[in-house]
């Protein structure tokens, strides 16, 4: 059975990118995948303190709540990071969690180990859910430029095809209006699912 774990960096419960992961772990479910959200405001995770002990030992020395995204990460086949745009990047608890997975781009490229996986794992497929309240051309370019570097730490290959990314959309719950976006997103749970 294929692990999907949806990850949600929304500070605001319920908000706009939080209802498209919904629908999409939604269509997940419905193609026979297991399903594991974590909402990141929720955790308590701290950033990186470049304190490099993940080069020597592939492991972080901070102990908090990664330590748990850790075993999600490292379990998962499929992921879904959904994210509001802030600043033309990501939310401050979505850098985090990527920062902190410092330690995989240690063990890959330094240590040269693979990323801890159970035997018999089907291949490792990503994909990004954005929401951004301006229209502008170029808004969701830092946010991917992060999700590129932080799938390949992570091993997993990212699906731009399936990414979706909604411009014009801020107030909590607009995206309830927007039907055929939501529909989207259950079809983006149900292809990558189905991978």
């Amino acid at each position: 059975m294929v692990m999907f774990l949806g990850i949600s960096a929304s500070p605001r419960r319920g908000g706009n990118s939080e209802a498209l992961l919904d629908q999409t772990m939604t269509g997940a479910t419905g193609a026979g995948a297991e399903v594991s959200k974590i909402r990141l405001a929720d955790m308590n995770v701290h950033g990186c303190t470049e304190c490099n002990d993940c080069y020597e030992s592939g492991e972080c020395s901070t102990a908090d709540d990664m330590d748990r995204i850790y075993a999600l990460l490292e379990r998962a086949d499929r992921i879904v990071l959904a994210s509001p745009i802030f600043f033309m990047g990501l939310p401050a608890q979505a850098k985090a969690m990527i920062d902190r997975c410092q330690r995989y781009w240690a063990m890959k490229y330094i240590l040269k180990e693979p990323l801890p996986r159970r035997m018999g794992a089907p291949p490792r497929y990503g994909a990004f859910i954005g929401v951004g309240g301006t229209r502008g051309e170029r808004l969701f370019d830092g946010a991917m430029l992060t999700i590129k570097y932080f799938y390949d730490a992570i091993s997993v290959s990212p699906r731009e095809n399936l990414y979706l990314l909604v411009r014009g959309v801020d107030a909590k719950g607009e995206i309830e209006a927007k039907q055929e976006v939501l529909h989207s997103a259950y079809k983006l749970g149900e292809t990558l699912a189905k991978l």
